[in-house]
């Protein structure tokens, strides 16, 4: 196998190399001129022997300040210590020893006194020598420099993306992190990878079709929008759609994040700004594609901070000058994503900017069918999963959760060496993304257990006969992450909900807390998730639904988000105590309820908590069997025939999107 050449550093690499090598040959030079000089040191007594010993060839005072002593050459070999030659093997001509004297003066006093006894011939006279260091001198001052000066261009450097872009790397801060994509670098993904979101997919779909085919617009006088800004949940599928744009088009896509224009240096992100919009009309026509614009698009004047960040604002400010100003940007069209719409500048949405406002919302129980769809086409699957009964089990999953699920299903047959991916691999994936990790072996007491089953089976019996309670399909004692035990519950998919719902729904919440108290006279921290919730249904029946006949009628709900970082409520001190009072009011009378409900079906509940003790986990066939049919909603119309829970060993794990 041949090998490969060492190719030496081209371009600004190669400066740095010849940089770094000269510099090393000016330490080296610096080193070998200290090393002429770095003969043995003595002590005075050492050099009173030498003396006196006529060893001495001559003594040279350098500056004043040492003593450079010369032995003659048949007495070197006296010295064990002193090297005739060098560390290269050529003759030494410095001196062999040296000698700190002080005080000139003092030395000249003290080598008289050795040399008293002395004949005129074997006496030593000093003479002067001056040395100076110019180079040494000269890099005493520059490598400080020259030190700082390396940091400083590493930092900058890196700050510069690792000298991405034109001109010079320092520089270059200012210049667009965005990533383009065009017939050289393309996306792969195509709105066939987009499911459930189909009238989000018609409104982008027309503007790829106008940049593909612009004379079918232009010939009707019509004009293409500059912008759509895409609106929704987390994992509804916005940067998806996003990318299925860069796939479809036949034109330059710029891709980046609102968070790529903040910099901790004034003037960077609308310097960013303008850089993206020069590169995109170079290339026009194309999309430029900003994520999370919210991070930049934040309404001006309302940060948390009090006084805002300038910076952003500059940088918001420049982006609406290049969307719609005085300098028009003909064939560039914004597309943004964001979850937080609510805190957005209005200037920014004004039409003109982003004229399209698409709107993307969880899934429906069809529009999952179809995202379990595109996500299952490359599993193996066993033939008894559908995705219909899938979706079933999935309410309020966004389109990434059903993505997670579906991985999680095939880590969970490869973990158990199944060669398909079966139904109960997918609903033990729903069981684990929703309760956690299952925790067979976590210490309980025996009393511990027992109010955990009762505290789970008051919710399971007040939920089962309540009419508008969602309709229980399993309970647990099982601990899974946080919680002790849980019930799963399969609510219906409306658009509206009553009070008698949520009330109902609430009333279910407390039949835990309501059965601890029947059962053993006494209560337990373990229904703190349980009033967190009633207490937020409640405030919400007061203050947002107006579903009260103190405060009828009246919302105190911002949509806007304006009201975000305000210091006023926007109602009295005397209307935030009927508030109090009708919040207290609610879930007083609920609990009420809810406690007639456990001790009129007393013997029932009982005997489910004792089933759950011996079993663990109950299903809704157990409450049918204790309780007999539901009112309200009948599961077995929920529940899809192959969902036969009579056989199945493991737990079947439904989602409470209440819990």
């Amino acid at each position: 196998m041949a090998e490969k050449k060492i190719q030496a550093p081209k371009g600004k690499n190669s400066r740095i190399w010849i940089f770094i090598v000269v510099l090393g040959i000016l330490t080296i030079f610096t080193f070998f001129s200290d090393f002429k000089r770095g003969s043995n040191e003595i002590d005075f007594r050492k050099l009173k022997d030498i003396i006196e010993n006529h060893d001495v060839e001559k003594i040279i005072i350098v500056n004043k300040e040492r003593a450079d002593i010369y032995l003659k050459i048949d007495k070197i070999k006296n010295y064990p210590e002193v090297k005739n030659t060098n560390f290269i093997g050529i003759a030494n001509s410095s001196p062999q020893f040296k000698f700190p004297i002080g005080d000139y003066a003092t030395f000249q006093k003290q080598l008289d006194e050795i040399q008293e006894q002395f004949s005129e011939t074997d006496k030593i006279y000093l003479s002067n020598s001056t040395e100076s260091n110019i180079l040494g001198g000269i890099l005493i001052y520059i490598l400080p420099i020259i030190f700082f000066l390396g940091i400083w261009y590493f930092v900058f450097r890196r700050m510069s993306g690792g000298g991405a872009g034109t001109g010079s790397q320092i520089f270059s801060i200012g210049k667009s992190k965005a990533q383009v994509f065009d017939k050289e670098k393309k996306v792969k993904i195509t709105f066939k990878d987009v499911a459930g979101v189909e009238e989000a997919k018609v409104e982008v779909m027309e503007i790829v079709d106008f940049l593909k085919n612009p004379k079918k617009y232009t010939t009707l006088g019509g004009k293409i929008p500059k912008g759509a800004l895409l609106i929704g949940p987390p994992g509804t599928g916005k940067t998806l759609l996003a990318k299925a744009v860069a796939g479809e088009a036949d034109v330059p896509f710029f891709s980046l994040s609102g968070s790529d224009f903040v910099e901790m240096f004034v003037g960077v992100g609308a310097s960013r700004v303008r850089d993206l919009f020069q590169q995109a009309k170079s290339k026009a026509p194309c999309i430029i594609f900003i994520d999370e614009i919210d991070a930049i698009g934040r309404a001006r004047g309302k940060n948390a901070n009090f006084g805002g960040n300038d910076e952003r604002e500059n940088t918001l400010n420049q982006l609406l000058t290049e969307m719609d100003g005085f300098d028009t940007n003909s064939g560039v069209i914004i597309l943004a994503a964001t979850n937080r719409a609510d805190i957005l500048d209005s200037a920014l949405l004004r039409a003109g900017r982003f004229d399209r406002q698409i709107h993307l919302e969880l899934p429906d129980i069809k529009e999952r069918e179809e995202i379990f769809l595109v996500h299952t086409k490359d599993l193996k699957m066993a033939e008894t999963v559908h995705p219909e009964f899938l979706a079933k089990q999935t309410p309020g999953f966004s389109g990434a959760d059903i993505a997670n699920v579906c991985n999680e299903a095939a880590l969970i047959a490869a973990r158990n060496d199944k060669k398909s991916i079966e139904k109960q691999d997918f609903l033990d994936a729903v069981d684990r993304i929703i309760g956690g990790l299952e925790k067979k072996h976590k210490i309980f007491t025996d009393k511990e257990k027992k109010t955990i089953a009762y505290h789970e089976a008051g919710h399971a019996t007040v939920s089962w006969l309540l009419e508008y309670a969602n309709p229980l399909l399993k309970v647990t004692i099982i601990p899974r992450g946080k919680a002790l035990g849980a019930a799963w519950y399969l609510p219906e998919e409306r658009q509206i909900t009553t009070k008698e719902q949520i009330l109902d729904e609430l009333c279910a919440t407390l039949g835990g807390r309501a059965s601890e108290e029947i059962n053993f006279g006494e209560i337990s921290t373990g229904a703190l998730n349980d009033l967190e919730r009633v207490t937020k249904q409640a405030m919400a029946i007061v203050t947002y639904f107006g579903m009260t006949d103190s405060l009828k009628n009246i919302s105190y709900f911002d949509s806007t988000g304006q009201n975000e970082y305000g210091f006023t409520k926007p109602f009295s001190e005397k209307t935030a105590e009927i508030i109090d009072s009708e919040i207290k009011q609610i879930i007083e009378i609920e609990y009420i309820r809810a406690k007639k409900v456990l001790s009129d079906n007393l013997d029932g509940m009982k005997k489910l908590a004792e089933r759950l003790l011996e079993k663990e986990v109950v299903f809704s066939d157990d409450l049918e069997e204790i309780f007999g049919k539901r009112k309200g909603t009948n599961v077995d119309s929920i529940q899809n025939d192959e969902n036969n829970t009579e056989n199945l060993e493991k737990e079947e794990i439904f989602i409470n999107l209440n819990q």
